[in-house]
């Protein structure tokens, strides 16, 4: 069970695969692909990975494991504590959106309205 602390943390509660992402000039950017709630009590991210096992086939998992979320460590240990919105950006070969909490201004029917411009979110490597 997640506890927020008594916090909204923006709506993230109620965002879901495929709702709408607006950014905040009001430009749709793409589709809710995922959601994790974060841990903003965790001293480590250790927990937030896939739980690997220790043994001969753990470093060929860990090659092919399909790490979340996809961006620079640093970006990525505050994304895995505060939790994030991958978005699925539009456009053929745009890179996928990242979306911390901080972030969504709030969720209005099936549309997800964020604080920031598109180019103000962490981008998928």
């Amino acid at each position: 069970m997640h506890d927020s602390g008594g916090a909204d943390l923006g709506g993230m509660g109620q965002v879901r695969r495929g709702m709408n992402v607006v950014d905040g000039d009001g430009e749709r950017i793409g589709t809710v692909e995922n959601v994790k709630m974060g841990d903003p009590q965790a001293v480590t991210t250790q927990g937030q990975g896939g739980g690997s096992r220790p043994g001969l086939l753990s470093p060929v998992a860990e090659v092919f494991a399909d790490a979340e979320p996809d961006v620079p460590p640093a970006v990525a240990a505050r994304l895995l504590r505060t939790g994030f919105i991958k978005v699925d950006a539009r456009g053929l070969f745009a890179r996928d959106f990242y979306v911390a909490p901080d972030q969504v201004a709030r969720v209005d029917g099936d549309t997800v309205h964020l604080t920031a411009d598109a180019g103000a979110l962490a981008r998928e490597t």
